[in-house]
């Protein structure tokens, strides 16, 4: 490039880099650069150009090639009063001319990014910006939840091979509802199963639900809450004495004392071995006179309440005995039983249509209630789920039970139920334990 020629990109350089400062009303660093030296300049939006440093370059700089002839303007960063700019001589690699004019427009789109990304430089004098505060940080430990291997099943088939293969679907729906019913609670909870009808599976509702609850490691409670006598007695194990809960009501001022034992209730309840609970039976004799009052409902639940965390009270028929009432009141999770005999079901419903209408706190446990309605023969299945679809709109949950021979009679062993009626119980009391 000639000589004029050079001049006039110069200046007209310098026209722009004027134009810019005015543009943003403060100085511009233009740094110049030639083969010898280097200068800083300061334009100001009047257009005075003031020298601000100069100096010759260092032996060791590399000469600047002098294949190139178009001088260029080259954005920098900002360290005073306005935007810097590099006037390079010719022999640097030039840019076009419209690049220059954009970099004096204003940095790239990625690069208006990367500022405003990095750090500001703190200037002399002022303090560091503060950290973030600890209290608001999130563990820094990687969540990770190791699934136990699969145990049933064909997954858990192979397993015992040597594979480890995880749980299916099923298994893992059993798991979720195993850990429902292995909860330990802050306090009591009390289970009220009603009918006002008689034979509608109370009492074998009563006891598979605490040998569920109690299989799985809580301490459970199954009470006979008759005011006279009732059928519990007759479908789980006797222990070595004969006690009942009149028994309880007599040493009730010992039970509740401080001096008391954690002990000192197995000889009034009734241990079942392999299911891992205790019952309390209700008054067995049959010449008896004395009724459960409400007020002794009160007595043998504070009893209860102190040593065990599971209470589930089997009930009897009398809606408006005092000691059922009394009952309902101590209750925080109602289950309502039937069959598949047309009039259990009908029990059922008007037990539930009762505590609806009765008050707010009654009301509201009839519609969190649970109901189970157990196969009273084979071949009920579609009855049993007939019956179970109307109940569906006015409770919670409702669950069936399969028949199952070892619950007709004699004494209940969980043990002892078809795989499939296990696993319907356990169903049935996760549903239960998640309204505690």
């Amino acid at each position: 490039m000639a000589g004029g020629s050079e001049v006039e990109v110069r200046r007209e350089l310098l026209g722009l880099v004027v134009a810019h400062a005015r543009t943003g009303g403060s100085p511009v660093r233009v740094t110049t650069r030639d083969q010898e030296s280097i200068g800083v300049l300061l334009v100001s939006p009047e257009g005075e150009i003031e020298e601000e440093h100069a100096e010759s370059l260092d032996e060791t700089v590399a000469p600047v090639p002098a294949a190139a002839e178009t001088p260029r303007l080259k954005p920098q960063a900002s360290r005073g009063e306005g935007p810097a700019v590099e006037l390079a001589a010719p022999g640097e690699t030039a840019d076009s001319f419209d690049s220059i004019v954009k970099g004096l427009e204003g940095p790239a789109p990625e690069r208006a990014a990367a500022e405003a990304s990095a750090p500001a430089e703190v200037a002399e004098g002022e303090k560091m910006p503060l950290r973030r505060s600890l209290r608001d940080s999130q563990s820094f430990l990687a969540v990770q939840d190791n699934i136990e291997p699969a145990r049933k099943g064909w997954q858990g088939m192979l397993n015992n091979l040597g594979l480890s293969l995880a749980p299916g679907a099923a298994e893992l729906a059993e798991r979720a509802d195993e850990h429902l019913v292995s909860r330990i609670y802050s306090g009591p909870r009390t289970i009220a199963v009603v009918n006002q009808k008689g034979g509608a599976s109370k009492t074998p509702t009563a006891v598979c639900l605490a040998a569920v609850f109690g299989r799985a490691g809580g301490s459970v409670l199954a009470w006979d809450n008759n005011e006279t006598t009732g059928s519990l007695p007759w479908r789980v194990e006797r222990s070595d004495h004969a006690s009942s809960a009149l028994h309880v009501l007599e040493r009730a001022s010992h039970l509740l004392s401080d001096t008391a034992r954690a002990a000192d209730i197995n000889a009034f309840v009734h241990r079942q071995t392999a299911d891992k609970y205790d019952a309390l039976f209700s008054d067995q004799d049959i010449d008896g006179e004395h009724e459960i009052t409400a007020s002794e409902v009160d007595v043998l639940h504070a009893v209860a309440s102190k040593y065990f965390n599971v209470i589930l009270m089997d009930s009897g028929n009398n809606h408006r005995a005092a000691n059922w009432r009394q009952m309902i009141r101590h209750t925080d999770q109602l289950v309502v039983t039937a069959t598949t005999v047309e009039d259990r079901v009908e029990g059922a419903r008007l037990t539930l249509q009762g505590l609806a209408g009765r008050d707010g706190r009654t009301a509201q446990l009839a519609a969190d209630a649970v109901v189970i309605v157990s196969q009273e023969q084979p071949g009920h299945e579609k009855l049993a789920q007939l019956h179970a679809e109307k109940f569906a709109p006015y409770v919670r949950e409702v669950h069936v039970i399969p028949f199952d021979p070892a619950l007709k009679d004699g004494v209940i062993h969980f043990g002892a139920l078809r795989p499939a009626t296990q696993r319907a119980w356990l169903a049935a009391a996760a549903s239960v334990a998640k309204g505690l």
